[in-house]
């Protein structure tokens, strides 16, 4: 049960709001065209409170989003950055300078990031220079208009008047020249506040928890299914192989002791009972007497732990790993080699080798100096 906490609260990321299902979360004018979302939303496609306040949207006939704002009136939106905050608009006209004579945007959620002061000027013919920037769509036959910036005018030109002194907003401050001329107008907003969502690839929308104009981040129907099916999968897999390689490794572990466990137990059960076999005739001959068993070689194991001869890494009488330090005795012959206590009291009561059941001889025994 503990385990099955831990996995729930690894998992199951934090509560998170999610919009009505009577909203639509995403909604084009047009195919391969700008993506709409909170908390933007296309007027009469979906319910009031779907969208924030100040941003709704139309579709024009051409299939062309369209926002309108207070007191500057309608411009086509040419791009959305949902990270950022900012909206991208333009003139229908392509006279976006005309428009900005008459900037204002307090009735909308929208400010612009940076503003330039200029200065319009009326000539009558074309001035040619790096500070004059005409602009085409308020120029006429009689006049052309230009704009100076405001640092740059040092005096007036001949043959030419002040039309008006005003800030344009330019979205680089290095490169005023091109922004009063692309006909773009670039829009900020900094409320409500989604960048949050957005920088975790979540969507934004209204808390419907709090009951208010809050917003909170949350998952589409889709991703929000596939999301909380992966979690559940994930869950479920963990709660099942989890513990089943925890029984596996036990039952392995348990296996294991059981094995040495018994081969331990068989060796001194065959030890017990050849020390009180009683033997049935003069011919039986019990084990190596003391003076034959000292005489076979015994050593003691270095840093390395390598034993001599056809051996492995454990005692073959106890099976346990040989360490350092280790003492043991060869059986001559066949060079096979355990611990020494353990073979010792294989050999007080057997005359041949536990692995190989040869009889050693006496005659070729090494000296236990050696």
């Amino acid at each position: 049960m503990n385990i099955l906490k831990v996995l729930f609260h690894c998992f199951i990321p934090f509560a998170v709001a999610y919009a009505s299902s009577d909203c639509q979360y995403y909604s084009w004018c047009s195919d391969n065209n700008i993506l709409i979302r909170f908390p933007f939303q296309i007027e009469g496609q979906q319910h009031p409170y779907c969208g924030y306040p100040g941003f709704k949207l139309t579709c024009s006939n051409d299939s062309k989003t369209v926002i309108t704002l207070p007191y500057m009136g309608k411009f086509f939106v040419r791009n959305i950055n949902y990270l950022r905050q900012q909206m991208q608009v333009y003139d229908p006209d392509d006279c976006l300078p005309k428009r900005l004579l008459s900037l204002n945007l307090s009735a909308s959620p929208f400010t612009v990031t940076s503003l330039r002061n200029y200065t319009l000027l009326s000539c009558p013919t074309p001035h040619t220079g790096s500070q004059f920037i005409p602009i085409d769509c308020l120029s006429n036959s009689t006049s052309f208009v230009s704009a100076i910036p405001s640092l740059n005018f040092t005096s007036l030109p001949e043959s030419c008047h002040v039309v008006k002194k005003l800030s344009f907003p330019v979205a680089y401050q290095e490169n005023f020249r091109d922004d009063l001329l692309r006909g773009d107008l670039l829009l900020t907003w900094y409320s409500p506040d989604c960048r949050y969502c957005e920088s975790q690839q979540a969507l934004c929308g209204f808390d419907e928890s709090i009951n208010s104009d809050q917003v909170g981040c949350f998952f589409d129907d889709q991703t929000g299914r596939q999301e909380h099916g992966l979690r559940v999968f994930g869950i479920i897999t963990l709660s099942i192989v989890g513990p089943a390689i925890v029984c596996a490794i036990a039952m392995t572990c348990y296996a294991t002791f059981r094995y040495r466990r018994g081969n331990t137990g068989r060796i001194a059960a065959a030890q017990r009972s050849a020390a009180t076999e009683i033997p049935e005739s003069a011919t039986v001959r019990m084990g190596l007497d003391e003076s034959t068993i000292e005489s076979y070689q015994k050593l003691e194991l270095g840093e390395s732990r390598r034993v001599p001869g056809p051996n492995e890494g454990c005692c073959t009488i106890c099976l346990s790993e040989y360490k350092t330090k280790d003492t043991i005795r060869c059986i001559p012959e066949c060079a096979h080699c355990f611990h020494a206590h353990c073979i010792d009291e294989w050999l007080r009561i057997n005359t041949t080798c536990p692995l190989c059941r040869n009889s050693p001889s006496t005659v070729l025994a090494m000296s236990s100096d050696h």
